[in-house]
């Protein structure tokens, strides 16, 4: 039996196929979820893919997280379901409260896309078993509204808990408190970060296959239930 995991597109995703692709990757199933369809169609996790859902023409995420498929995945988060959230998925996320703080645009207002190395800070979530605390990884970013901001109460809390899983190395690209690249829930079951894993899973089309760890930890994950 292999662990089903959903991939949603919104008008303006433009990731999904790539997060699909990389789902099959770990020999899991993806699922195509639909976000005007509340129905999750059985899966085992989610993926919120990159792009710029409803045009992002008000905030980042913001029209999106109202989506009828996101009431299903925010319902199914808070029951333990694994949710890994790329770039405008974060976003995503954070405006539907599964994950605290905020994106505002880069500093200097520039559109980056660079592929750039990341610390693993935290192995203990649905989505990062598969890495060694400490390694670095390679891995694909591209976005204009990728700073990560949060009040202070809040940043100290994620580093009191740990809960930030990825954290920039060689520069902050984009402004990001703390060095922050991507932070966990408080169960470890929903991870958020701005860079692509979907797009490093083969060093033939990426610049490393660093990203497949991610997918086969929720696999790890999902089939140890």
């Amino acid at each position: 039996m292999s662990a089903r995991i959903g991939v949603i597109t919104f008008p303006g995703t433009l990731d999904d196929g790539d997060a699909a692709r990389a789902v099959a990757y770990a020999d899991a199933e993806p699922v195509a979820l639909w976000h005007a369809d509340d129905d999750l169609h059985g899966v085992d996790a989610v993926v919120v893919p990159g792009g710029f859902s409803y045009g992002d023409y008000l905030r980042a995420g913001v029209i999106a997280r109202f989506a009828p498929v996101m009431e299903s995945v925010i319902k199914a988060a808070h029951g333990g379901m694994p949710v890994l959230g790329i770039c405008n998925g974060f976003q995503i996320l954070c405006e539907a409260g599964l994950l605290p703080g905020a994106m505002i645009r880069n500093e200097g207002l520039h559109f980056i896309c660079r592929d750039q190395w990341l610390r693993v800070e935290n192995t203990e979530t649905a989505w990062t078993t598969r890495y060694e605390q400490g390694a670095e990884i390679l891995i694909p970013m591209k976005n204009i509204d990728g700073c990560f901001v949060a009040e202070k109460s809040t940043l100290d809390e994620l580093e009191a808990e740990g809960r930030v899983v990825f954290r920039y190395v060689g520069g902050n690209p984009n402004g990001s408190r703390n060095d922050i690249a991507g932070i966990r829930s408080a169960d470890g079951r929903v991870v958020g970060l701005m860079p692509h894993p979907e797009h490093a899973i083969d060093a033939l089309t990426g610049p490393s296959d660093d990203g497949l760890g991610m997918f086969y930890s929720a696999v790890d994950a999902l089939l140890a239930v």
